[in-house]
């Protein structure tokens, strides 16, 4: 069974939330809304105190060639513009609502379950559809997904890859939504290979999800060009470069993108977005976020609304237990330790974690022993060991040498390390140092 070669590991799936059905979850009293909700810039706030907003409608526009608007996920009254704590733990400009009783949507937006099937929109159109509606990739960077599809003159693309993967512990929100939204996100996937010009996708799914394999073969027949391919489970398959060398066995060099080797990679959820976007003219409002712990009263895979504070959506699934050790934004390879559940649900919170006070417990580092093992496991070729150093000692210049712009934060090498070493928050630490070194030489 296919799978990339290089490094990956094979850490405990832990995926209780597989079988639960997505949940509809009921709009909150209030939404508290962040204008940055997307790798880029913030938008630029259309709204101020005192405004009457309706559902799907424009309140940041965006800032910038790498940017994304955000709309109103509520009917309801701007109660104040603020800084509000965020997942990051960082205070950011956001928009409170205060959400009305009775809901009324922007007129030109379908909000009703209805499917339409035709795609009469050009490739233009499509494009800037997807800018209007905010859509961003739902895979976890939060790219602004309409950029993907502006080629670059002389860059070609061949295949548009699908990613299905979720390799991610804990997680199932992108499971449950191949079951359940299969069509419209087969619809998706159709437009963003006409927004691309190809004729060629393939959606890769790991193999311990093949009820989602076999049910979306069962309506392939409609939709010409796209395969589906199951893959061996292997962690960090959902990495970009290695879904690419997985499926279409195409290299990414170091310091490329995937349009280099003629690829083009977008998420399920991002593909259903898309048949929103372009179909039914609704904006990025809402996503599927898993909720799950092993002690946890139960497990959830829930709609909700940006803007929803994540200590809703705990308390829905029966609160947080008493042995709470550690809460994640996202799973335990690749997500963020929450400051606080305080903080709104946004269009990057694919999942929250609730972990154990065993589970979050940090082991006592110790000293390298030379073992090599991260390397092994690198799905990238690098040495994290050395990247730590580099970042502990802030040698940007040797870190950049030594390939650490590559490195894609999967968290492999922390796993693995047999020492307990902090390899990954050093490399990251290494990282931001080396992209302002970059930077500031680009600017000279």
């Amino acid at each position: 069974m296919k799978t990339f070669k290089l490094g990956g590991i094979h850490p405990a799936e832990n995926k209780m939330a597989a079988s639960q059905p997505i949940e509809e979850f009921p709009l909150p009293k209030q939404g508290i809304i962040p204008v940055s909700q997307h790798l880029g810039a913030p938008a630029k706030l259309l709204v101020k105190r005192g405004d009457q907003v309706k559902t799907g409608q424009l309140i940041g526009e965006t800032a910038g060639f790498i940017s994304a608007n955000i709309h109103s996920p509520y009917t309801g009254k701007v109660k104040k513009i603020d800084n509000v704590l965020d997942a990051s733990g960082y205070k950011r400009q956001a928009v409170i609502i205060d959400v009305a009783d009775e809901e009324e949507w922007e007129e030109d937006i379908d909000h009703s379950e209805d499917i339409i099937r035709e795609i009469t929109a050009n490739p233009d159109e499509i494009v800037n559809k997807m800018k209007a509606n905010g859509i961003v990739g739902l895979g976890g960077a939060t790219f602004p997904s309409h950029v993907k599809l502006m080629v670059p003159e002389g860059k070609k693309i061949e295949y548009l890859i699908i990613n299905g993967v979720e390799c991610e512990p804990y997680l199932t929100n992108d499971h449950r939504l191949m079951l359940e939204k299969t069509e419209e996100m087969l619809i998706g996937i159709k437009i963003l290979m006409k927004g691309l010009g190809v004729d060629k996708a393939i959606i890769g799914i790991e193999n311990n999800k093949m009820d989602a394999v076999e049910h979306i073969r069962s309506m392939l027949k409609d939709f010409k060009g796209i395969s589906v391919e199951p893959l061996k489970v292997k962690y960090p398959q959902g990495g970009e470069k290695q879904l690419i060398k997985a499926l279409v066995n195409r290299e990414v060099p170091g310091g490329k993108l995937p349009l280099d080797v003629g690829c083009v990679v977008n998420n399920v959820a991002t593909a259903y977005s898309v048949y929103e976007a372009v179909q039914k003219n609704k904006p990025l409002i809402d996503r599927i976020i898993t909720v799950t712990g092993k002690n946890l009263q139960k497990t959830a895979n829930l709609k909700v609304r940006f803007g929803t504070q994540l200590s809703e959506l705990v308390d829905h699934v029966g609160g947080l237990p008493e042995d709470t050790g550690k809460i994640v934004s996202g799973g335990p390879m690749t997500g963020k330790a929450l400051p606080s559940l305080d903080v709104p649900a946004t269009k990057g919170t694919a999942g929250i974690l609730v972990m154990t006070q065993k589970e979050a417990k940090f082991a006592d580092p110790r000293n390298c022993i030379r073992c090599a093992k991260c390397t092994e496991v690198c799905p990238q070729g690098l040495e994290p060991y050395l990247l730590h150093q580099f970042g502990e000692l802030e040698r940007p210049e040797d870190a950049e040498a030594n390939g650490i712009m590559d490195c894609i934060e999967c968290g492999s090498c922390n796993y693995i390390c047999p020492s307990n070493r902090p390899l990954l928050e050093y490399v990251r630490v290494g990282k931001a140092k080396t992209s302002e070194m970059i930077r500031n030489r680009k600017q000279k």
